[in-house]
């Protein structure tokens, strides 16, 4: 006898109105050998959420372990893996942006001191354009670390806000998506804001805030609901051992070093700095292995606590910057462009110690980037890459593929820039931009986004307007009292509670990307960096991006290809391409240039120099050339029979002149009036029944 399939005693579903739509959440069911599992479908959007945590803290390790993974399944969306495999392979660059959308806000709500490994694993199984799969994987990791026993500060929720007509709309459908100015997603908890990422058509500081806010008013539901699903299901967080450094210890040291390493901190110069800190951290191993065994071990985080102490302490206290500055002051700053010879356009932007070399590249359409993964976007004309070396920083390390912030980094640039590109009508290019970061010393993608702005300008790019980025910092105390900064550079970033980086044009935001170190913002938080981003902004594009190049160069590089836009008829595209592509293989042989034809019959012609792209254009239109009956064209003799001579009077058109319509008497042989290859003039006379187009000499003169 078969055993019957067992119930699910702690099988539950939890149903919730989120933005007009239904969230339903299941546990118990699925994945029960996970710390906290969590099956989260929004309208027909299904993720399976899993929190898992080791039992035991990995040892010799200063940080949290945690991963975040977002894994798109193409069967969420009914589709079948390309390449040979025909499985998923290693994630799509939008699943590493939203692994890293989601780990920013759950990161900060950690214990400071947990050594376990967790592992957070969002796996997309269908996906409903209408409802955000992002959004739900949000969802999904905050329910499954909630109701788990791993020590976590949450719930969090999360919304993805619009703004349709002027008016803000939270979770917009797919259809109100394409006709939004924003993309804004807000995770927070019931308190604080504790993530913001966003995109925008130059949206002002005010309708940004104010979507912030509504996002906010939103999740507090969201996270009201979680917590009911806590108090019922959660299980009792685990005890661990504490990771952090001896507190005896650490005060001690810091007695000894204070001085020191102040002094050492007391510069704007990175090297300097870091070559003052050698002989300190020499001094303190010295000193100390004896009574502390470990001290080689824990030193990284000891400086590392040692030098966060005395950098807030002077923040807060003193209002003093590292470098001296003030808190509303940007560091020297310089533009340049045409650095690169050849190159189709370059731009160097400096910032203090951070400098950002742009690169830019003009290719034909076809050029675009083919993307597969769970949205209906296919192909992207304009991408851009992030490269930071070890040498940017100092260190001497081998070059390696683009982690997760090179990705994330080179992404937001690349959203900072779209708003002000002209469209593929306007010029039917695909644009590349590689930043490549040849000194960092702080907010080098803000960095990347300024020194865009000037190799699109040079590349001759007509962009609607220039775009800088500049981060805001921020330094708390325990009081609840707090203050922001402009410009932050390394150590600021570091040591302080916020890295809240803005780019736009003097109109609007383009972008937004805010990375927490505490468990959230205020909205007088939020506001402050709000407004003192959008001066920050305007100071570097009037004194310095304006300055260095006041308008985008009327023509592209002469090393750029020259691109001919022209449209033929659908129906003729098979023509063009001719059997076997017979046809264009033959133009583009005889003319050196590359030609696209889309769907619709655009055709793009790129060339190196005016007049190949000419020719290639005008062997086109003589291909799609439909005759006009009564017009008179002039052609060439290619056969004769005896009812008469065929004439080609355009490219590949050729027709009958009857002999009967050779002249105006009669004619005993077709060679007594014309032999092959005669140029004669021809009149159409129209297209018979069978097809057959008709000439006639005589009438044409």
């Amino acid at each position: 006898m078969v055993e019957r399939f067992k119930t699910f005693d702690d099988y539950k579903v939890y149903n919730y109105d989120f933005a007009g739509r239904p969230l339903v959440i299941e546990t118990g069911k699925i994945a029960g050998l996970a710390n906290g599992a969590a099956l989260i479908k929004y309208g027909e959007t299904t993720v399976l959420a899993t929190a898992t945590a080791s039992a035991a803290p990995r040892e010799g390790i200063d940080f949290l372990p945690l991963s975040v993974d977002y894994d798109e399944k193409m069967y969420a969306v009914g589709k079948i893996p390309g390449g040979f495999l025909k499985r998923e392979g290693k994630p799509s660059e939008k699943a590493i942006l939203t692994s890293r959308v989601i780990d920013r806000p759950v990161r900060p709500l950690f214990p400071k001191d947990l050594r376990n490994d967790v592992s957070l694993l969002l796996t997309v199984m269908s996906v409903d354009p209408d409802c955000s799969p992002e959004i739900t994987a949000m969802i999904g990791a905050s329910v499954a670390l909630s109701i788990s026993d791993i020590p976590w500060n949450g719930p969090i929720g999360g919304v993805f806000m619009g703004l349709v007509d002027g008016k803000p709309v939270i979770n917009p459908t797919a259809e109100q998506r394409k006709q939004s100015t924003l993309e804004l997603t807000v995770a927070a908890s019931e308190k604080k804001v504790v993530m913001i990422e966003a995109g925008a058509k130059e949206v002002s500081d005010e309708d940004m805030y104010n979507a912030i806010m509504i996002a906010h008013e939103e999740i507090k539901k969201l996270v009201a609901f979680i917590n009911g699903i806590v108090a019922e299901i959660g299980k009792p967080k685990f005890a661990y051992p504490s990771g952090d450094l001896d507190h005896d210890m650490f005060d001690e040291i810091f007695d000894y070093v204070e001085k020191d390493v102040m002094e050492a901190l007391d510069t704007d110069d990175k090297n300097v700095r870091d070559a003052k800190m050698q002989p300190i951290m020499d001094d303190i191993v010295a000193k100390y292995e004896e009574k502390y065994p470990d001290i080689k071990v824990v030193l990284p985080e000891l400086i590392y606590k040692i030098q966060k102490k005395i950098v807030r302490r002077w923040l807060l206290v003193d209002k003093k910057r590292v470098d001296g500055r003030r808190m509303d002051e940007i560091r020297p700053l310089a533009a340049e462009v045409g650095v690169i010879p050849r190159v189709h356009g370059s731009g160097l932007f400096t910032r203090g110690q951070t400098q950002v070399l742009t690169i830019a590249t003009l290719g034909t359409l076809s050029d675009a980037q083919k993307l597969e993964g769970l949205d209906e976007e296919d192909s992207k004309r304009y991408m851009h890459h992030y490269n930071m070396p070890g040498y940017s920083t100092g260190e001497a390390k081998a070059l390696r593929s683009p982690g997760r912030r090179e990705i994330g980094h080179g992404a937001l640039a690349e959203r900072s820039l779209i708003p002000v590109l002209p469209s593929e009508e306007e010029f039917p290019y695909a644009i590349r931009l590689v930043s490549e970061v040849v000194s960092s010393n702080g907010s080098t993608s803000q960095g990347s986004v300024c020194g865009s702005t000037l190799a699109l300008m040079d590349a001759g790019v007509p962009i609607k307007a220039p775009v800088a980025g500049i981060s805001c910092g921020l330094i708390t105390a325990e009081d609840g009292s707090f203050d922001t900064m402009i410009d932050i550079q390394g150590l600021e970033d570091f040591y302080g509670d916020m890295d809240f980086k803005v780019a736009g044009t003097h109109k609007g935001i383009t972008s937004i990307q805010m990375d927490l170190k505490i468990d959230g913002l205020t909205p007088e938080i939020i506001k402050q960096a709000l407004e003192s981003t959008h001066k920050g902004r305007d100071e570097i594009i009037d004194k310095i991006l304006l300055a260095a190049i006041p308008a985008p160069r009327a023509e592209v590089s002469p090393y750029a290809p020259k691109m001919t836009v022209m449209h033929i008829d659908p129906e003729k595209i098979r023509i063009v391409i001719g059997k076997g592509g017979e046809t264009i293989q033959k133009i583009t042989a005889e003319t050196g240039v590359k030609i696209d034809i889309e769907d619709d019959g655009t055709v793009c012609i790129a060339a190196v120099n005016g007049e190949a792209a000419a020719k290639a254009k005008a062997i086109i239109d003589a291909i799609v050339f439909e005759p006009e009956v009564g017009a008179t064209y002039e052609g060439t003799v290619t056969r004769i029979i005896p009812i008469g001579a065929f004439v080609e009077y355009a490219p590949g058109k050729e027709g009958l002149v009857h002999i009967s319509k050779l002249q105006n008497k009669r004619t005993e042989k077709v060679e007594d009036v014309c032999n092959v290859g005669d140029t004669v003039r021809v009149k159409f006379l129209g297209t018979d029944e069978k097809g057959r187009q008709n000439l006639s000499m005589k009438d044409a003169d």
